[in-house]
C-alpha cells in the first residue's frame, strides 16, 4: 500500500472501449426489440399473460437505446457533455429505469413460468391480463423510487462539461451506501427468487414425466437466457460498480493500491456488458413465440442466398 501517491489510472480506456459497444447495441437492440414487439402485438392472442412482462421489458429496453447516440458522442468527445445538466440525469435515469426494470419483469417473467409449472391447478383461471397489468404498473413504480433517488446527486462537474455516471468525488461515500442498498433491493433479492423459482421448476421438470415436451423445452431455453443475462450482463456490473465507488472512497482517503486501475478497467467492460442486456433481452421473445424463430429462419436463409449471388457476381466479373 503507498498512502503517498496513487498508481495511475487509465481513464482514457472509456472512451475507447464504450463507443463502439454502445453502436452495436443501438443497432442490434433497436432493430431486435422493434421486430419482438411488433411480432408480440400481432401474435398476442396467442400468447399467455406472461406477454405483458415481455411487453413492458420491450419498453424499457427502447427507452435507454433512445438515449445512446448522445452517450456515444459524449465518449467521443472525451467526456465533453454538450447537451446540458438536465438532459445528462434524464440519460443516466433511463439507464438505472431501463437497468432495474429489466430485472423487475425478469423475475415475474421467472415467477410466472414457476407457477404455471409447479402449481398449474391453484393459477389456472385466477391469473388474469388485468393481474399482469397492475403487476407491471407496481414493478414501475419500485423502479422509479429506487432510481429518483440518484437524480439528486451531482452528475456534472463545476464546468458542466461531464456526466457522472455515479456522482462527483465529493459525494461518492453516500453514493456508495446508496448503491449498495439498491444493489441489494434493486438485483439481489429478485435474482433470489429468480433462481428459487427456476431451481424448483428445474427439480419438478426432471421428476415428472407428463409434462408436455414442448413446455420443457421452453423452460429450459428461457433458463438458458436467464442465467446468460445475468452471469453476462448484471452480476459483474453490480459487483464491478460497488468495487469502483470503493476504490474511489479509499481514494479520496488517500490510500492506494496497485489495483485500482484494474478495477477501473474491469468496471468500464461491465458496464459495456451490462448495455448488452438490451439486445439481449429479445431472447425472450424468441423463447416464447416460434412465429419469431420462423421468420429468423427465412431471413437467414435470404441472407444466405444474397451472400451467395453476390459472390458469384463477383467470381463472373
Amino acid at each position: 500500500m503507498n498512502n503517498t501517491s496513487c498508481p495511475r489510472v487509465n481513464f482514457h480506456f472509456e472512451h475507447i472501449f464504450l463507443p463502439p459497444v454502445l453502436i452495436v447495441v443501438f443497432i442490434i437492440g433497436l432493430v431486435a426489440n422493434g421486430w419482438g414487439l411488433k411480432s408480440l402485438l400481432h401474435n398476442w392472442k396467442k400468447l399467455g399473460n406472461v406477454n405483458v412482462f415481455v411487453l413492458n421489458l420491450g419498453l424499457a429496453d427502447i427507452l435507454y437505446l433512445l438515449t445512446l447516440p448522445f452517450l456515444v458522442v459524449y465518449y467521443f468527445m472525451e467526456s465533453k457533455w454538450i447537451f446540458g445538466d438536465a438532459f445528462c440525469k434524464i440519460t443516466r435515469f433511463c439507464f438505472n429505469m431501463n437497468l432495474y426494470g429489466s430485472i423487475g419483469f425478469l423475475t415475474c417473467i421467472s415467477v410466472y413460468r414457476y407457477l404455471a409449472i409447479v402449481h398449474p391447478m391453484r393459477v389456472h383461471g385466477r391469473v388474469t391480463v388485468t393481474h399482469s397489468v397492475w403487476i407491471s404498473v407496481l414493478v414501475w413504480l419500485l423502479v422509479s423510487v429506487q432510481s429518483l433517488p440518484d437524480i439528486f446527486y451531482i452528475k456534472s462537474a463545476e464546468n458542466k462539461t461531464e456526466c457522472y455516471e455515479t456522482t462527483d468525488q465529493t459525494h461518492v461515500e453516500d453514493y456508495l451506501k446508496y448503491s449498495f442498498g439498491r444493489t441489494i433491493t434493486g438485483f439481489f433479492i429478485p435474482f433470489l427468487i429468480t433462481l428459487g423459482c427456476y431451481g424448483h421448476v428445474m427439480v419438478v421438470l426432471c421428476r415428472t414425466s407428463t409434462i408436455d415436451k414442448v413446455l420443457k423445452q421452453r423452460s429450459l431455453r428461457l433458463l438458458f437466457i436467464l442465467i446468460l443475462l445475468f452471469s453476462v450482463c448484471y452480476i459483474p456490473f453490480y459487483l464491478l460498480k460497488n468495487l469502483n465507488l470503493w476504490v474511489r472512497v479509499l481514494t479520496k482517503r488517500k490510500m492506494c493500491h496497485v489495483w485500482f486501475n484494474g478495477v477501473y478497467i474491469a468496471h468500464q467492460i461491465s458496464r459495456g456488458l451490462v448495455c448488452l442486456n438490451s439486445a439481449l433481452n429479445p431472447l425472450v421473445y424468441l423463447h416464447g413465440n416460434e412465429d419469431i424463430l420462423a421468420q429468423l429462419g427465412i431471413l437467414l436463409q435470404r441472407a444466405r442466398r444474397a451472400v451467395m449471388l453476390l459472390s458469384t457476381t463477383q467470381s463472373i466479373l
